[in-house]
C-alpha cells in the first residue's frame, strides 16, 4: 500500500489541503495506518499526530506526495 497515494488514493493537492487542517491531518493519518494493519504506528500517531509529525506530514505532503511513516510496524 505505500505505492498508493495518501489519505485514501486522493491527488496530491487533496492531500495537501487535508494535511493543512491539522484536525483532519491527525483524523487521517491515524486512519490511514489503522488502514495498513500498523496497529503501534496508529497509536504513535494518536499520541504524536498533535504535534510532532503534523508538521512533518505537512512537509513529507507537499515534497514526497506521501504522509511520514517513522514506524513501519
Amino acid at each position: 500500500m505505500a505505492s498508493q497515494k495518501d489519505y485514501f488514493g486522493a491527488g496530491w493537492l487533496v492531500s495537501l489541503i487535508l494535511a493543512i487542517i491539522p484536525v483532519t491531518s491527525y483524523v487521517l493519518g491515524v486512519v490511514t495506518r489503522f488502514k495498513e494493519g500498523k496497529l503501534i504506528a496508529a497509536i504513535l500517531r494518536l499520541v504524536l499526530g498533535w504535534n510532532i509529525i503534523y508538521v512533518l506530514d505537512l512537509i513529507s505532503i507537499i515534497f514526497r506526495g506521501k504522509i511520514v511513516r517513522i514506524l513501519n510496524v
